[in-house]
Formats: structure tokens, C-alpha cells, sequence
């Protein structure tokens, strides 16, 4: 960390460090940014993915194809709902989503082929380097915006909101851990940023400096100037009066305030709010989930917040999707009692909200889980791992909603139409991020992501 003080810097201290840093972000990388943006900027589009991953086996029949035709010991356990396409019914606890069908494609034939809690699978969309989409994302994209300096792959799991306003006991701490060391396989740098989880650069991101002097605009560019004037004669501050207000534009008005949800207005922080989508009376009825929380409408929040100040692939964790209802989850899938209507009110909000701001094709929605789950209820009253059948969602990114694409068999067991696989999802989150055509003739994209994006086709509906 480099703090500003009162005293004078030599030339030589300045060079030492790159150039003044800024809560870690120095004039010489932004300057190496926005080289590297003119490099690598062609081959991205302006557009952003948010991957809600619901950990766990999140079941295809109770969430989006609940089948009420079929036998009592397969149909959907919560009921069904209209909505507001023809003929398509959600599962019970999905009223808002229902009414906002039209701006949703579910895909009822896409099958994770994962019958365990191999979460690399879904997140990292099948490819063979087991590395998240999102670190994949920005091995090319590059680690930073090139404008506002933002992390361009971030994780946001309950704790990032930075409340503690819990129901279960605790996310679990070890599957986030095996994500954030998947996450690393192409360098620390490209790896999740998880503004949870403390650290170097979470604190980088803070600017340290005196409250008084930290409100003083002038007196900070001041200093900035005559540190410019120290190494003048060196050319490495080439238009230092405009990287000095962008970088701090970035810690002050960027990037910290990104992560802070008391910036947005509270209106709009209820609107999102699941807190009390399930209260302690309802763990009495339909018992404890212990793996989740109850803030995920606070989550989406900060992932839209994030996507604005530039992050272009945010991945949300919820979880608790394991629903065997063996003990580690209430018996009869009680378990959707508490996280339906949660994802139900936080995506609504979510959906809403881009749409209101005008980013209804600039952010793409993703929602999917580890695997889907048996389509025979166990003798507990749940359901147990499989991979044959996984529920796929998209929202927005300027893709073709309102639709069904693909259908199940008639005990939502396997695809009765084309399989769609995890590498089809990857493939169709990279369409929607990069110009595919340019990242093929880029010198600069290493050969094993070259190799997974070529491996297979998008979901040919969504385009």
C-alpha cells in the first residue's frame, strides 16, 4: 500500500513504486491498461454476464418443468404456475418469475452430466481446463477495465454484502475455497476477486489517506502535480492531468463505492430484499437450512452495481441446493419453501431493475446449478444428485427470450429433444462476451481457450 503524506517524494521513491498509487492502482498501470485495452478491446464486446449459481442440485421439476402430469411420486412437490407464455408452467414458489416469463429462455433440455459435487463442471461451462468462464473471460479480457480500473471477474458469495442478516448457519466455506483456488489456475491475477474475502487487494482498494485530506479534491491533485513535475523528464506521466483525476475518480467515485450497497438508494435496496422472504417461524414449519442465507436479492444488487462500474463476468453463489432432505436439508423438499421464493424475488428485482436502467441487453443472466435432481422422490421425501437433467436459464445480453427451448422426457428424467451440455453454455457465454471471430485470428489468446471456445456451438435458439 502507497499513502499519501505530507512529505515530499524523490524521483527515485516515485519510480520505485510505478508511479502514485492509489489504493494499489499506480498512474503507470492505468497508463499499461489502457494500452492493453487498445490491444484486446476489439475482441470484446460491451456487454456483461451475471452466472447465478445455485450450489447444489437445484431440482429441474420444482424450479422450471414441473411435469404435474406425471405420476404423484414425480411431479412437482410445490405445485405449478402459470405463465406468461402459453402453455408454460414454473414450479409453485416462482410466481414473479412466471409473470416475467417473457423476458426469460429456459432451456428444458441442457444436462450438467454431473451426478456430484464437482462444481468446477457448471462454472467453469464443461471446458476441459476445469478454469471458471469468468477467469477464462478475463485471461482475454484482461484482469482490470482498462477505463475504470474494476476487477473484471468477481465473485460475490452471502458474505460480500458486508450484513449479517442470516437465517442459516454458514455458506460453505470449502466449496467457495475449491472455486477461488479453480479460479487461479491461469494466474492469481485473472482469478476471482472476492470482496469477502480480505486480503491485499481488497485493501488496495481503499485510498489512505487523512478523512480531511480524503474530502480535499485539490489538495490531492496538487500533490499529484508536483509529483508529475518530479519525473517530468522521464515521459512516464505523458498526460498526467488526465490519469490523475481518473485514478481518483476510480478510488473515490469508482470502484470502493461499487462494493458499497449504502450508495444506492434505499428504496431500490428494499425492493431487492430477501431478508424476509423467510422468517424464523417458517424454520419451525419447514425446517432448518443450514447452508444458505437469506440475503441473495442483495447479492444480485452488488452484481449489478459491479457491472456498471465495468466488471464484465460476475459470479453469484447461493447455497443450499441439496436437497436429499436426509437431514442436511428439511424432509419433502421443505428446503424450496425457503429458496424459491428468495430466487424468485431477487432475480425479479434483478430483471426489473437492469430493464429500468437500460441494460436489459447489456447484462446477461445465467442461472443453473451443479447437476438437477432424480425425477422418483427418495423415500425421505427428496430428491437425490442427477446429472441427466440440470435447469439452464438466461435473461437479457440481447439474446431471444420468451422462450422454451428444448423439452424433457415425460418424467423430466432426459432430454427428449437436443442435449444441451455445459460446453453449449460455454460457448454461448463467450458469444455474447467476445467478437468469437477476432479472438480466433488474436495473436494473444493462449491455444487451450482458443481450443474450448471452437469446441462446440452456442445454444443455436438464444442467437
Amino acid at each position: 500500500m502507497f499513502s499519501l503524506t505530507d512529505r515530499s517524494h524523490t524521483r527515485r521513491e516515485f519510480l520505485k513504486v510505478g508511479g502514485l498509487a492509489l489504493g494499489g492502482l499506480s498512474l503507470a498501470n492505468l497508463l499499461a491498461l489502457k494500452a492493453k485495452a487498445a490491444e484486446t478491446g476489439r475482441l470484446t464486446t460491451d456487454k456483461s454476464v451475471v452466472f447465478l449459481f445455485l450450489q447444489g442440485g437445484p431440482s429441474q421439476i420444482e424450479t422450471f418443468d414441473p411435469k404435474m402430469t406425471a405420476p404423484v411420486e414425480t411431479r412437482s412437490i410445490t405445485g405449478e404456475v402459470q405463465t406468461s407464455l402459453p402453455g408454460v408452467t414454473f414450479g409453485g414458489t416462482f410466481p414473479k418469475l412466471a409473470a416475467r416469463a417473457h423476458k426469460l429462455a429456459v432451456v428444458r433440455s441442457f444436462a450438467s452430466g454431473n451426478g456430484d459435487h464437482q462444481n468446477y463442471i457448471s462454472v467453469a461451462g464443461g471446458n476441459p481446463m476445469r478454469t471458471p468462464m469468468g477467469t477464462v473471460y478475463a485471461r482475454v479480457a484482461g484482469a482490470n477495465h482498462p477505463r475504470t480500473g474494476m476487477p473484471m471477474n468477481v465473485l460475490v458469495p452471502p458474505e460480500a454484502t458486508g450484513t449479517d442478516v442470516r437465517i442459516g448457519t454458514n455458506f460453505e466455506t470449502d466449496a467457495l475455497r475449491k472455486l477461488v483456488h479453480a479460479s487461479q489456475s491461469m494466474g492469481v491475477s485473472y482469478g476471482y476477486f472476492d470482496p469477502s474475502g480480505g486480503g491485499e487487494l481488497r485493501a488496495n482498494l481503499q485510498l489512505r489517506l487523512p478523512r480531511q485530506r480524503f474530502e480535499d479534491r485539490r489538495s490531492l491533485l496538487n500533490q499529484l502535480d508536483t509529483l508529475r513535475r518530479e519525473v517530468e523528464s522521464t515521459g512516464a506521466l505523458t498526460q498526467a492531468t488526465e490519469y490523475e483525476q481518473q485514478a481518483f475518480d476510480i478510488i473515490v467515485r469508482g470502484i470502493a463505492q461499487a462494493f458499497d450497497l449504502s450508495h444506492e438508494d434505499p428504496r431500490l435496496v428494499a425492493a431487492y430484499d430477501t431478508s424476509n422472504q423467510f422468517t424464523l417461524a417458517d424454520v419451525h414449519r419447514w425446517g432448518d437450512m443450514r447452508r444458505s442465507s437469506n440475503l441473495l436479492g442483495k447479492q444480485l444488487l452488488m452484481a449489478r452495481r459491479l457491472c456498471e462500474a465495468g466488471c464484465g463476468f460476475v459470479t453469484v453463489v447461493d447455497a443450499g441446493w441439496d436437497m436429499h432432505s436426509n437431514g442436511n436439508s428439511p424432509r419433502n423438499l421443505g428446503g424450496m419453501q425457503w429458496l424459491g421464493p428468495q430466487v424468485d424475488h431477487a432475480v425479479s428485482a434483478f430483471l426489473d431493475d437492469i430493464e429500468a436502467r437500460g441494460l436489459g441487453d447489456k447484462i446477461l443472466l445465467v442461472i443453473s446449478g451443479e447437476m438437477g435432481r432424480t425425477p422418483r422422490i427418495n423415500r425421505d421425501g427428496g430428491r437425490d444428485h442427477w446429472g441427466n437433467l440440470t435447469p439452464l436459464v438466461f435473461a437479457g445480453g440481447g439474446l431471444r427470450m420468451g422462450q422454451v427451448i428444448g423439452q424433457s422426457d415425460r418424467q423430466a428424467g432426459v432430454p427428449a429433444t437436443q442435449t444441451y451440455t455445459p460446453s453449449h453454455l460455454f460457448s454461448t457465454v463467450m458469444h455474447t462476451l467476445f467478437d468469437v471471430g477476432q479472438v480466433r485470428v488474436a495473436r494473444e489468446v493462449p491455444r487451450n481457450i482458443l481450443d474450448a471456445i471452437n469446441a462446440t456451438t452456442p445454444i443455436r435458439e438464444v442467437f
